[in-house]
């Protein structure tokens, strides 16, 4: 795919205005990284990082079918969903499998807010239209109704707070609440993907260059940078928070992820419930799991674990953490060697690099 052929953001002029490093992401021209990925993650974890994740796919589903349509097509329990609360799901296939991880947000009685991945946006709608035959529900693409900021770090609140109404320090984690910010429409949501405090905003597109320059500003003397999608994916990793393609995909299952939290077997039928049932009773091979390298050297996805007589695992995520300034990673490995303090080898380029199995998430906010 050529530049001129990738799809770009409404914030696409502020990037470059901040020089910002381009790259292509599922089929998008995104900021990876501005002044460094190292720097900005640090400023998240410290102050706050301002994110452009308009690449995200928004699907709404709506009508009287809508809550049982999307109760069958998801593992969480959607009924227990109350108007202005949102949570983290997944689409599945027959076998317990991911399709994709996804949010999903009560707007309504009957009208929900899907969020999905940049990567998977054509194929879940197509996915979720051909399940829904029969369903008392609409199912339409709105992504070209939104632009989307993640404002994250510990002093996201004291940074949002004086342009938005109402007032968002009330809102939970998962809570969500249409208002303005900065004089603009917004849906202000307290989630994130950092594991710090903070909030997404959706907004009109063409409100969006307006809203990311008052936030900067505002923001500036609190310690507010841009970030880009580098020290999204190491944030996100210290916060052992899995990545589609990487820690889950339609080969694992999410209790395989450490994700049972997002299946509610007894809630009635849904796609791969069977599945699931059966891997609950006959108990799993191969668990996801946090290691940390001993000495020099960063594993990266794909590289293999390794046991005795070879291969036993894969390594999903790796990197070398600005927090801890040591290199960790997550990997899949048989349930004999999941327990915390396990020891690993990882084969980096032909070289046995000693690992240790450590309890997920790495990082936990202080707050």
């Amino acid at each position: 795919m050529t530049v001129s052929e990738l799809k770009r953001t409404p914030l696409h002029a502020c990037h470059r205005e901040a020089g910002a490093r381009l790259v292509e992401f599922a089929g998008w021209e995104m900021p990876v990284q501005y002044a460094g990925v190292i720097e900005e993650h640090r400023a998240v974890r410290r102050a706050a990082g301002l994110f452009d994740v308009s690449h995200m796919g928004e699907i709404a589903v709506r009508g009287a079918g809508a809550e049982a349509l999307l109760q069958r097509l998801t593992p969480n329990d959607v009924a227990k969903l109350a108007p202005g609360r949102a949570h983290y799901s997944g689409l599945l296939t027959e076998r317990g499998t991911y399709l994709d991880d996804v949010l999903i947000y009560r707007l309504g009685s009957d009208e929900f807010l899907v969020v999905v991945n940049a990567s998977n946006a054509a194929k879940d709608l197509d996915w979720m239209l051909a399940n829904a035959g029969g369903a008392e529900a609409e199912v339409v693409d709105t992504s070209d109704r939104y632009a989307l900021l993640a404002l994250q770090g510990p002093r996201a609140l004291e940074i949002l707070a004086p342009l938005a109404t109402p007032d968002v320090a009330p809102l939970r984690y998962y809570g969500f609440a249409r208002g303005e910010v900065a004089g603009r429409p917004a849906l202000v949501s307290r989630t994130g993907y950092t594991g710090e405090d903070g909030f997404e905003l959706y907004l009109a597109p063409e409100d969006a260059p307006a809203v990311w320059q008052r936030l900067l500003e505002t923001g500036r003397d609190k310690g507010l940078v841009p970030a880009g999608l580098g020290a999204r994916d190491t944030l996100r990793l210290e916060a052992g928070m899995a990545l589609y393609g990487h820690e889950i995909d339609d080969t694992t299952t999410p209790f395989e992820a450490g994700l049972d939290w997002v299946v509610k077997l007894d809630k009635g039928e849904f796609l791969g419930r069977a599945a699931l049932a059966a891997q609950r009773r006959e108990g799993m091979r191969r668990k996801l799991v946090g290691f940390e390298i001993e000495g020099r050297g960063i594993a990266r996805q794909g590289h293999a674990v390794l046991d005795g007589s070879g291969p036993a695992g894969s390594v999903t995520s790796g990197t070398w953490s600005p927090t801890f300034e040591k290199a960790l990673g997550m990997a899949y490995v048989p349930v004999g060697l999941a327990a915390p303090g396990s020891r690993l080898a990882i084969d980096v380029r032909g070289r046995a690099l000693p690992a240790t199995v450590v309890d997920l998430p790495f990082y936990r906010s202080p707050r």
